[in-house]
């Protein structure tokens, strides 16, 4: 909340703030692991929110698999982010992870047919 509020402070329009949680920066593999877990907590913010996991270190540690075989990882931890609040996503396999995004939206605005 710090940081959205000095970027008020300084006159950035909210139109132009983006919330991220910077997954990998400094971060052990539970905290990594935390964030997307807890990622809804951002939401009272109202403001949208980025999330970057695509092959990243801590995907590794927790399957053991190197840079190269993390797509399906990231694609999980991408539905895992949509789920809890993602708006915004940085990948590298973009037609895997759009598959993936649409799926998770689709369930998310479901609805049971009344009629």
């Amino acid at each position: 909340r710090g940081s959205v509020s000095e970027a008020y402070a300084a006159g950035i329009d909210r139109k132009r703030i983006i919330i991220d949680p910077g997954i990998g920066f400094g971060k052990t593999t539970m905290h990594n692991l935390q964030i997307i877990k807890e990622l809804k907590d951002f939401t009272c913010l109202d403001l949208p929110i980025l999330i970057g996991t695509s092959r990243k270190s801590f995907i590794g540690d927790v399957l053991n698999l190197p840079v190269e075989e993390r797509m399906l990882a990231t694609a999980a931890t991408v539905a895992a982010s949509i789920f809890n609040g993602a708006h915004i996503v940085r990948v590298h396999d973009v037609k895997e992870t759009v598959q993936a995004s649409r799926m998770v939206d689709a369930i998310l605005n479901s609805q049971e047919n009344s009629g």
